[in-house]
């Protein structure tokens, strides 16, 4: 299927891994021309590599912490007028809330909810003048079913996804959508730090920990990247105009609820 975004410029935030790199790969597929971005320079030219090996389309790269004013402002350089804008970062860390300041609140805040609502500001406007636009933020399967020890990223994406639903519905005559992807459980670099944590907590062996957390998932295993980037592309499609202000679960179906 053609997607209708050949050579549409794409950022892709936090990219040289993961759920952003999966992203980046399935629009450079679509013929979007793709920015990745991430902290690593080193990390990011490899990324950069294997996206061009995959694809044949050449990738541009913009160092940076998306988080701080000084990321964003690279990632903006290199793409100043995207037509598609992809929003992610790591997330803020497990714990209790008990043990959290106020600036430990303020850090999730800015990482999770106010840096991709910045990234929109600088954006949305000159979509908005072309008359074309995309913006997907990756939040989490959490906004939908809060996961205890994530309180920080519970708070901070729910935040996000209440501004996006007034967004969405502001911009959307202009032919700019806004949706949010939530990701469940992907086998990423992420997903296995927290195995590792998991078999190390009980004593097991990752593997063993490995396999209780796909037996929870009724399609039996960890999704892939590539599949969550395939709804992030078609999501930035002429195809998925109608589609806008969305919270759309990739979780295998983990997530169990008639709507």
């Amino acid at each position: 299927m053609d997607y209708g975004i050949k050579d549409k410029k794409a950022i892709v935030c936090a990219s040289s891994r993961g759920l952003g790199k999966g992203c980046a790969i399935m629009l450079a597929r679509a013929g979007a021309r793709v920015v990745i971005n991430g902290r690593n320079e080193d990390t990011l030219i490899a990324a950069a590599e294997e996206i061009k090996r995959d694809t044949g389309q050449e990738v541009e790269i913009a160092v940076g912490d998306v988080t701080t004013d000084e990321g964003r402002a690279a990632l903006l350089r290199a793409c100043p007028n995207p037509d598609i804008l992809v929003n992610n970062a790591g997330g803020p860390p497990p714990g209790d809330f008990r043990d959290w300041d106020k600036q430990v609140w303020i850090d999730a805040l800015n990482e999770s909810m106010l840096a991709p609502i910045e990234l929109i500001k600088a954006t949305i406007d000159g979509m908005i003048e072309k008359g074309f636009g995309r913006i997907i933020n990756i939040t989490s399967s959490g906004v939908k079913e809060p996961i205890g020890i994530l309180g920080l990223s519970n708070g901070a994406r729910t935040g996000l996804t209440g501004f996006i639903a007034g967004l969405s519905r502001d911009v959307a005559a202009h032919g700019v959508t806004i949706n949010n992807l939530l990701p469940g459980a992907f086998d990423t670099d992420r997903r296995n730090a927290m195995i590792a944590v998991g078999a190390k907590n009980t004593g097991r062996t990752e593997e063993e920990v490995r396999t209780e957390q796909m037996e929870q998932i009724p399609v039996k295993r960890f999704g892939s990247i590539q599949e969550f980037g395939a709804t992030c592309a078609f999501l930035c499609s002429d195809q998925a105009g109608f589609i806008t202000g969305q919270n759309i679960m990739l979780d295998g179906g983990a997530f169990r609820s008639t709507f």
